[in-house]
């Protein structure tokens, strides 16, 4: 490797499992020389992840409930007390009550609309105010998003709502942190197999319907998304922020399906 992420250091928030999109940009940043710190929420996630972060010599992991500001104070201090700065945070985290992740969006509740968008959007937003105090040179911020922001997807309801809000508010950031010299940058990716997506109504079907129309006929796969973080997080994307890089197979080109499945 080019040890592209030599002497940065950075916190990896939102590791599920071994197929989380999380891992995968985890895994590439260690392969590039990175070091890594994770935050989970709770204590069975944490037995999950506490081998994965071992396995790329990570010792460094904080319970974090996005929700409660005295959660997100302790995280960050832990982190200011381990390394004093950063220069990157992967914000993967997002939420919606799977119960609505099936039907019709316009019977998407109050309290989980609000919940969605708290924990989707406003979190990498007040990441990104803490993450930003321990930056003085400068860093990146890294979320992710997903086609649903722009265009209709099959029982994505409120989370495309809130991704939409996400992609708006990595432009705002984009746009506040720049004199700062940190970059604000969102990757989508096509639809995965991953704990997350699982949960949406029809998952099975779009992933394949994605992969066999988009124009590399191949969805996304872990490698290529943390290929796309390292060169936003390493010196190569020193200029690039304010952007939502795809990495879907080129499927968010089309207007319509091939013409063999039409």
């Amino acid at each position: 490797m080019a040890e592209l992420m030599k002497g940065k250091r950075g916190l990896i928030m939102g590791v599920a499992n071994e197929r989380s999109i999380a891992w995968g940009i985890a895994r590439a940043m260690a392969a590039e020389g990175a070091e890594l710190a994770f935050s989970y929420q709770g204590e069975a996630f944490g037995k999950r992840v506490e081998p994965l972060a071992a396995s790329v010599g990570s010792s460094i992991l904080v319970d974090v409930d996005v929700t409660d500001d005295a959660s997100l104070d302790r995280a960050f201090e832990r982190l200011r007390e381990e390394w004093n700065t950063l220069d990157f945070v992967v914000h993967a985290i997002a939420y919606s009550d799977k119960n609505e992740l099936h039907g019709r969006f316009i019977n998407t509740s109050r309290d989980n609309f609000s919940n969605s968008l708290v924990i989707s959007c406003y979190s990498f937003i007040d990441i990104a105010r803490r993450a930003s105090e321990l930056m003085p040179e400068g860093g990146t911020l890294l979320t992710l998003t997903y086609q649903g922001s722009n265009r209709v997807t099959p029982f994505y309801n409120v989370m495309g709502v809130a991704k939409a809000a996400l992609e708006s508010a990595v432009r705002y950031l984009a746009n506040d942190l720049g004199p700062q010299g940190i970059r604000v940058n969102a990757i989508s990716p096509g639809p995965m197999k991953t704990l997350a997506g699982a949960a949406i109504g029809g998952a099975r079907r779009t992933y394949r319907t994605t992969e066999i129309n988009a124009p590399l006929r191949s969805n996304a796969t872990l490698e290529s998304v943390g290929g796309t973080a390292v060169y936003l997080a390493s010196d190569y994307g020193a200029h690039t922020t304010g952007e939502i890089i795809r990495v879907d197979g080129g499927y968010h080109v089309l207007g319509m399906a091939q013409a063999e499945h039409i």
